[in-house]
């Protein structure tokens, strides 16, 4: 069992910057991929980026390609989504998700395959 904590959602304007970040519980993190999503109101979860239990591979939707960083430092049990250049239509409520990795190279693109959520952190991006 993995518990996932997100953490550091806030507001920030257009064109800024934000950090959020999602610790996880259990001894066995390394060993779990990794991945963010977000929902915004009216809409469905949708995946921002996904990221191999090595940190070595990782995904993007095609909408935050080139402006979002997801990363992980397995010493800490820790994911990471750096957002840059946010616009209004990244605000929503981002989750932090993990499943057991079937091989090293997994990242995971469905949410119907994460076993394990967090309870989300708000991000909102005023224009």
């Amino acid at each position: 069992q993995v518990q996932l904590v997100e953490s550091g959602g806030g507001l920030v304007q257009t064109g800024g910057s934000l950090s959020i970040s999602c610790a996880a519980s259990g001894r066995t993190f390394s060993s779990y991929a990794m991945g963010w999503f977000r929902q915004a109101p009216g809409k469905e979860r949708e995946l921002v980026a996904a990221i191999t239990r090595s940190g070595v591979g990782t995904l993007y939707a095609d909408s935050v390609k080139g402006r979002f960083t997801i990363s992980r430092d397995n010493a800490k049990n820790t994911v990471y989504l750096q957002m840059n250049s946010l616009k209004p239509e990244d605000t929503a409520v981002y989750y932090c998700a993990a499943r057991q990795a079937l091989y090293s190279s997994s990242a995971y693109r469905s949410e119907a395959e994460y076993a394990y959520w967090g309870q989300g952190t708000q991000v909102t991006v005023s224009s």
